[in-house]
């Protein structure tokens, strides 16, 4: 192939971009003979917890002291994100695997670099999804067939 074929077409680029965000998608991948491009948009998803409005005024005492810890863990929560191991596809993540068998790993399991910690399944494809340190497992963050999205949080390791 020469030089001059094998430069990328940013034209070719923004429309992919353009159709990602046209269509609400997270990614979209094209493979032709020794090329392929890849292009992914982060998507931020914020909660918001809404409290019934009929048992706030009843709850408002319990929940105030309920709420006095939360900043801290918080907190937390965020430092423990820096060592969490992220999902590198959109798929559906399964702890175990097969159905009715042990999970791959639990909360308080040591595991060593590589080791599985679970699978997500991505266009009928069942990719591993390999410790990035050693450590402990503090926290599993995702269900069992819960569906994950590209650079989702899925498992702590401290």
């Amino acid at each position: 192939m020469t030089k001059e074929k094998s430069k990328l077409d940013p034209d070719f680029i923004r429309q992919l971009a353009e159709l990602v965000k046209s269509q609400d998608l997270t990614e979209i991948e094209i493979e032709q003979e020794d090329l392929r491009i890849r292009v992914a948009r982060e998507i931020v998803v914020q909660q918001a917890v809404a409290a019934p409005q009929a048992a706030a005024p009843l709850a408002a005492p319990a929940a105030a002291g309920a709420l006095a810890p939360a900043p801290a863990a918080g907190a937390e929560a965020d430092a423990n994100l820096a060592n969490a191991v992220r999902s590198p596809m959109v798929g559906t993540a399964y702890l175990s695997p097969e159905p009715g068998s042990a999970p791959f790993v639990s909360v308080g399991d040591q595991v060593s670099l590589g080791d599985t910690l679970m699978i997500v399944e991505a266009m009928k494809t069942m990719n591993q999804i390999p410790a990035t340190k050693a450590g402990k497992i503090t926290a599993i963050l995702v269900e069992d067939a819960q569906p994950v999205e590209f650079d989702e949080p899925l498992v702590i390791i401290e």
